[in-house]
């Protein structure tokens, strides 16, 4: 019994050496990647200087045209995250004060998401290679169910978010392979597809009185005097419960509503993203309204 104790007990050890091994290469690795991801590209980075910023989820990365924002002479970066909350857009802002952003406007798009506060798992993931190099992302994380099992434990991370952090990405990392995700600024332009599904009901949808991720958000402009411009942006013309934007301008009345300014179906590749064309006449109208020179 003894032998058999000591013998898994050497194994209990060995398996936890290993695990701190892999979690420490795996770790290595991206805080050397820089061109993978938007996420990595900010964390990895030194001060910038931006006229504009942009923020939110896919509905912000599909819709801003950033090289027209540049056509105007405004440095911008589309920092849209296809997937993402607002948990993850704060986080990322908090990254880019930490590393001495200089950042006159920040565009959110600030719509569907207000209706809750949960990380995207799949875009939140990215962020825990670095949970134990940052404060400012466990800080951020403390908050989650899982915080411990994450922080703690050894090679966790790595293995519960495989897929998104894990052995294929982290070996693309280390071979330093480029993804189109920092191309165009950031913008990634969607094409029209004939099939596509032009229906959607979002009647069930109830912005939160108080999103605490929105309002951190609003909090860290205002600290550090960047012109914060939240905006709700377009949907096609067949959605059921678009009353849901009449309740955001209710709980948040600085947010513009844009929801409307573009609405034909032929303007869209699904029915909340706009299609390349779309997204041209949408950033036309932001630049007119908020960047007249």
């Amino acid at each position: 019994m003894k032998q058999f104790l000591t013998y898994t007990l050497k194994i209990l050890c060995i398996t936890i050496l290993i695990a701190i091994i892999l979690d420490g290469l795996y770790t290595y690795v991206f805080l050397q990647s820089k061109n993978r991801g938007k996420i990595e590209d900010v964390f990895n980075s030194k001060s910038r200087n931006f006229d504009v910023v942009i923020l939110g989820s896919s509905r912000a990365n599909n819709h801003f045209d950033a090289k027209m924002f540049e056509e105007k002479g405004l440095k911008t970066f589309n920092y849209g995250m296809s997937g993402g909350h607002l948990f993850e857009a704060s986080l990322l802002l908090k990254l880019m004060i930490e590393r001495k952003y200089n950042i006159k406007n920040v565009i959110l798009e600030a719509d569907l998401n207000l209706s809750n506060e949960h990380e995207a798992e799949g875009i939140s993931a990215l962020f825990l290679p670095y949970i134990h190099n940052s404060k400012i992302i466990k800080s951020h994380f403390e908050g989650q169910q899982n915080f411990c099992e994450l922080y703690y434990i050894p090679f966790y991370r790595y293995i519960k978010y495989e897929t998104k952090i894990g052995c294929r990405e982290t070996f693309f990392a280390a071979i330093h392979k480029k993804t189109n995700q920092l191309d165009n600024l950031g913008y990634r332009g969607l094409e029209r597809h004939k099939n596509a599904n032009m229906k959607n009901n979002i009647a069930k949808l109830n912005p939160l009185t108080h999103n605490k991720y929105y309002e951190e958000i609003k909090i860290i402009c205002k600290a550090n005097k960047i012109n914060f411009i939240p905006v709700m942006t377009p949907m096609c013309e067949n959605v059921v419960g678009m009353n849901y934007f009449n309740k955001v301008k209710k709980a948040y009345p600085e947010i513009h509503n844009y929801e409307n300014v573009v609405i034909e179906d032929k303007y869209f590749s699904s029915c909340g993203h706009m299609n390349d064309t779309g997204s041209k006449i949408f950033t036309s109208i932001i630049l007119r309204d908020f960047f007249k020179k």
